[in-house]
């Protein structure tokens, strides 16, 4: 019970204090004026309140991912509650932060174009392609699992037609991807965004008054299919921990920010808010069956992910939680894959220059995208979807290697005394002053590569090496990450003068 509350609580101050940190890091300036006024359209860019913004934010990034992935993460055991708070407050949090500011510092531009700017034109082209791709398919994915789910809801009428609700659910998102930002997303999604906290803090609070019992960080644990934590847990708990998803969601609410103030709240604020989400459906996973993580892994195996929360969810709230867990399974992969879908817009929308502003342009585009799309639904993603979150941590890493960019451009031009050669010095000095100067974003970025490093050399999906030579290179390849992008930076700066 203490790991818990204390990893709530780490969540919270993290949020006042290193968030804090990283805005003053960053430079947010209040008195700059946001794309939401200087390129309002009255489609995407409309200046909304900052707690519409927040709500909106946390819902798209939230989805079902920090539940059911903190459900699968939970039977790693308590280490799960360290990877959750500490990644969130060091890691997704600055990556969702700097995804979103960065938007707003060019113009509301979508992550593929930021990471072009940054890294090169090789990069913006490689992220176009992974973004619509990783778009597609996670709103594919969002219009097959809640349509199952109210299929299996509906008896064994008409109504119980998976296929039905493919198409009711595609129409809508059709609409949603089309309309002006404030006619359904700033109206009702804020609404969402408050139910899915609601049925958080439910949870939360049965899971602390029940007086159920929680495992501690201090006992012994281990996966019941003996599973490795590293890197195999940092890799199921993604979402909750950090995501690189959210990246493509950040600038979607970058283009409604009314101030640069209002950064920290939302972007910073929505991922911690998720870390929260996160640990709740952790603690509620380790502890709701008698039998602990063997009896949950069993349950998992037996009727899957999505009826395992159903399960929690009424049996910690009775009917109310039976409403929620509806809400928390059907409504939010819903409202993640519209938003999914108007990305997909906005970033074929970048690449070919094309004004937003006009619906005709903006149902053609929609049409095509959907067009494409709808044949995917009858595709087994079976084998794609191993590489999923593997795909969404080496995002996150390349967004914050970006960020590592933007702060060296930014804070340390090179002056007649600065020399960010490959290995420039190996004094502890040296070293403790680089990490001041922008650790904040580089050792977050090196951690992820070596974990995207170590997974796809040592997973079955992968190479399928022994995990002693995995860890090793994939550390190796982690610093030496770390370096080229110290050098890339250094010669970028000295370049632009």
């Amino acid at each position: 019970m203490l790991s818990f509350i204390g990893g709530l609580v780490f969540l919270v101050a993290g949020f006042h204090i290193y968030g804090r940190l990283v805005n003053n890091r960053f430079g947010a300036d209040p008195k700059r004026l946001t794309p939401a006024h200087t390129h309002r359209d009255g489609v995407d860019f409309v200046p909304l309140p900052w707690h519409k913004v927040f709500l909106i934010q946390f819902l798209n990034i939230t989805g079902l991912g920090p539940i059911f992935g903190s459900v699968m993460g939970a039977l790693f055991g308590p280490p799960a509650f360290l990877w959750i708070t500490l990644g969130c407050v060091f890691c997704g949090s600055v990556h969702d932060y700097f995804s979103g500011m960065l938007s707003i510092r060019h113009h509301g531009q979508t992550i593929s174009e930021i990471i072009g700017h940054y890294l090169g034109s090789g990069y913006r082209s490689l992220m176009r392609f992974v973004s619509v791709v990783l778009l597609i398919l996670v709103g594919v994915v969002f219009v097959l699992g809640p349509a199952d789910l109210l299929a299996s809801l509906c008896g064994n009428g008409f109504f119980s037609n998976r296929f039905f609700w493919i198409a009711a659910i595609l129409a809508y998102y059709l609409i949603a991807t089309v309309l002006p930002i404030d006619r359904v997303i700033s109206k009702i999604y804020p609404a969402f965004g408050f139910a899915l906290l609601l049925m958080t803090a439910g949870i939360a609070g049965m899971v602390l008054f029940k007086g159920v019992s929680i495992p501690e960080i201090s006992e012994p644990a281990s996966h019941p299919r003996g599973l490795p934590v590293w890197p195999t847990m940092f890799v199921t708990i993604s979402c909750g921990a950090i995501s690189g998803f959210h990246s493509t969601q950040s600038p979607i609410m970058s283009r409604c920010l009314s101030s640069e103030a209002h950064g920290h709240r939302v972007f910073y604020g929505a991922m911690i808010g998720e870390g929260i989400v996160a640990m709740v459906w952790a603690a509620a996973a380790m502890s709701f069956f008698p039998g602990g993580v063997a009896e949950l892994e069993l349950q998992l195996n037996g009727q899957g992910t999505g009826a395992v929360v159903s399960d929690i969810a009424i049996g910690l709230l009775g009917n109310v939680g039976g409403i929620l867990a509806i809400i928390g399974v059907v409504v939010c992969p819903i409202t993640s894959g519209d938003t999914a879908f108007r990305g997909v817009r906005l970033v074929i929308g970048d690449i070919l220059k094309l004004p937003q502003t006009s619906t005709a342009v903006r149902l053609k585009l929609a049409l095509w995208i959907f067009a494409l799309t709808s044949p995917l639904m009858f595709v087994d993603f079976s084998i794609i979807w191993r590489y999923f979150a593997f795909t969404n941590l080496a995002l996150a890493s390349l967004v914050l290697w970006t960020a590592t960019t933007y702060v060296l451009h930014q804070h340390y031009r090179v002056t007649a005394t600065d020399n960010y050669n490959l290995l420039p010095s190996l004094s502890t000095t040296y070293w403790l002053q680089q990490i001041k100067n922008h650790g904040f974003v580089s050792l977050p970025a090196t951690f992820l590569t070596a974990v995207c490093s170590t997974y796809i050399l040592i997973s079955p999906e992968g190479f399928g090496l022994p995990k002693t030579i995995s860890l090793i290179l994939g550390v190796l390849a982690a610093f030496m990450t770390l370096a080229w992008m110290l050098k890339k930076a250094q010669a970028s700066v000295q370049s632009s003068g």
